[in-house]
């Protein structure tokens, strides 16, 4: 048991050695960074906190990192936790009276916050004090506290669940982060690759770029395997043994897993391509509606390789060319 939590903190350890530490050696999300830049100068020097920032966008992207990004950029001490880690009022509260002046607080899944803890926070956010309630029925009195300014860096991974109260105070902006090139990509690969002194040379970088799904995340895991492939077999880190360790995690050379190709293989060979209802996609693949329709779908619908339509999920003529079926002429 010890050496595998000593392996778990570990791997935490790495991830954290990857986040860049300045706004120079974040790549990618230009627009978003030059926007983060003038919100923190101008309110540098007005001596003011920054007023509060909402990320959202896909897992895996960087919302974490730019939170971190702003802290550090801004000298400020940051306070993170998440949505779901905020169980009672009392806990949020707990929270924000121990801010000091000018600290950040990080809210991790934002959307997960309770609708009761989410009333509290809006005057914390808007006007700086804590509204709680003391006792119950007619003896219940109010007591406000005022706190510390301080400035919520908040992400999520759906905007729709925020309720609009709760993004319209978002004074200082709403950014959503967009998926990565694949020359960015390779650009967070090689960087990773130098802080973990792994010699890889440009074919597998670049290979490794055209499988990560677009996501920095997903490029550092694939790295950090095929690191541990090449040391175990004694190979250099090539396009050759990026084929090896990516094939033998079931990745294929579009970046599809096995979930992902098990979907199209049945929407092929059990309904002749579709249109097929996700209910009935969910029970021939055995995956929840959830999964296929958040995790497998949205990566598939970006490559071209499904359509969601009215009628129901349809596999492309690109899907039936990557996965060897001969795609059937349909006629009009």
């Amino acid at each position: 048991m010890e050496p595998e939590i000593e392996k778990k903190e570990n791997e935490a350890h790495l991830d954290h050695t990857l986040r860049p530490s300045r706004f120079d050696d974040y790549i990618g999300q230009e627009t978003i960074k030059e926007n983060l830049k003038i919100l923190l100068r101008a309110a540098e020097e007005r001596n003011h906190p920054a007023e509060h920032i909402l990320f959202y966008g896909p897992p895996g992207l960087g919302k974490t990192t730019l939170a971190h990004l702003i802290a550090k950029e801004t000298g400020r001490s940051l306070k993170a936790t998440s949505g779901p880690a905020i169980e009672k009022v009392g806990d949020l509260a707990s929270i924000l009276t121990n801010l000091q002046p000018g600290d950040i607080l990080f809210v991790d899944e934002i959307h997960r916050l309770n609708k009761t803890i989410e009333e509290v926070l809006y005057p914390a956010m808007e006007s700086g004090v804590l509204d709680i309630i003391i006792g119950k029925g007619p003896s219940a009195r109010t007591i406000q506290l005022d706190l510390p300014p301080f400035t919520l860096v908040a992400a999520t991974t759906r905007i729709a669940l925020l309720s609009a109260p709760l993004r319209s105070r978002f004074s200082g902006g709403t950014f959503r982060l967009e998926f990565y090139t694949e020359e960015e990509i390779a650009k967070i690969i090689r960087r990773s690759a130098d802080i973990l002194g792994v010699n890889a040379d440009d074919s597998a970088i670049v290979e490794i770029a055209k499988r990560c799904r677009f996501t920095p995340r997903t490029a550092n895991y694939f790295l950090k395997r095929c690191r541990d492939y090449a040391q175990v077999h004694k190979k250099d880190l090539d396009q050759k043994t990026v084929f090896l360790a990516l094939a033998l995690l079931g990745i294929d050379e579009l970046g599809l897993s096995e979930s992902d190709r098990q979907v199209l293989i049945v929407l092929i060979e059990k309904f002749n391509g579709g249109p097929v209802g996700l209910g009935t996609l969910a029970a021939a693949t055995s995956e929840e509606d959830a999964t296929i329709e958040e995790v497998i779908e949205p990566y598939l619908i970006r490559r071209g390789l499904l359509e969601r339509t009215p009628r129901g999920r349809i596999a492309t003529k690109k899907a039936y060319e990557h996965l060897g079926f001969d795609y059937p002429e349909k006629e009009e």
